[in-house]
């Protein structure tokens, strides 16, 4: 780790708020290092010599605090601790931008592993790949049979309309960034609405919830469930539904984005939604809705950002083909919601 302040974190200023509000919680000088990976807000390792902690910030010059809202993913981690789901144990949030420039919050550091790619998972061989994939359904239960009344958070969300709204959210976000004629993609937001699923009982919804967004611990379980900031009260399946999304094939070489799927070992999505559907008790026969609307979903995001590729707002390795992605999602939509 550097001594050095890594962008958007003043070490010396993140200190000296700790002594204050934390006495006894550091000692000595941190050092501190951006953790890789995460696609939103910043995250970052930081120590003193002996402690680990982890600090998430908002992304450098962001516009919308609702959008990286510090407070809510701080608040649902907190309301977790005591839950059956695997969350950090929260520190201390700062909503004073004078500290480090933003709102942050700051949690204990978990040891584990984020897999991203196949070939990650190859390293663990396929009976321990097929461990861990499927513990992440588990952990999805463990989440949605939280009563958030009794954690606090039963005002977290609007519950009631959330696919409606869901909908019109991210029909909205592909208007905003319209920029070329998408085969498809309308007849896919069309077809969704005029299907919308009768919604189970609402529960804490994660938003995106994929095996990259927790750490593995070393017996392939789930050591930490991370990344809340699309979190809310909402239909549950939706979670399902994109995890689902997740466990499909999906290479296109040199594209930033890919599913674990191909790894040996990996469970199906049969095999991931009947283990869903075993350990909750929930009907999911619409399952091919909540995976059609995450390919639907994803398709806008991805589209979001090829269109700030082509203004010249976004850099990096691959994202000059990430615009070739879009229709790829399209399809899968359109065929998953075909198939139900």
């Amino acid at each position: 780790m550097s001594e050095e302040n890594p962008p958007g974190l003043d070490l010396e200023r993140l200190a000296a708020h700790l002594a204050r509000e934390c006495p006894g919680l550091v000692n000595g000088p941190l050092r501190g290092e951006v953790i890789q990976g995460g696609r939103s807000n910043l995250t970052y390792r930081v120590t003193d010599g002996t402690g680990r902690w982890v600090v998430r910030r908002p992304p450098l010059g962001h516009v919308l605090a609702t959008a990286h809202d510090m407070s809510r993913e701080f608040r649902v981690i907190s309301a977790l601790r005591d839950t059956p789901v695997p969350v950090p144990e929260t520190v201390l949030l700062c909503r004073d931008e004078e500290v480090t420039g933003s709102p942050f919050y700051v949690m204990e550091h978990v040891e584990g592993t984020p897999y991203r790619t196949s070939e990650q998972l190859a390293e663990l061989g396929p009976e321990r790949t097929g461990a861990l994939v499927r513990a992440l359904p588990e952990t999805l239960v463990a989440l949605h049979s939280v009563d958030p009344a009794e954690v606090g958070l039963a005002d977290f969300g609007r519950p009631e309309g959330f696919l409606e709204r869901q909908l019109r959210r991210w029909g909205k976000q592909l208007e905003a960034s319209r920029s070329r004629e998408l085969a498809g993609i309308d007849e896919l937001h069309r077809a969704l609405g005029a299907a919308l699923p009768p919604s189970p009982a609402p529960a804490v919804v994660h938003g995106d919830f994929r095996l990259d967004n927790v750490l593995a611990a070393a017996d392939d379980t789930v050591a930490a469930v991370l990344d809340w900031e699309m979190s809310t009260l909402g239909d549950p399946l939706t979670d399902l539904g994109l995890l689902v999304m997740y466990s499909e094939p999906l290479d296109i070489p040199g594209a930033p984005i890919s599913t674990t799927a191909g790894a040996a070992g990996h469970p199906s999505p049969g095999e991931l939604i009947e283990a869903y559907a075993t350990a909750s008790g929930r009907d999911v026969s619409h399952v091919h809705w909540y995976t059609a609307f995450a390919w639907f979903k994803l398709a806008v995001i991805l589209e979001g950002i090829h269109y700030r590729y082509t203004l010249g707002q976004t850099v990096g390795p691959g994202f000059d083909r990430i615009g070739t992605l879009v229709p790829v999602f399209i399809d899968n939509g359109l065929t998953t919601l075909r198939k139900g």
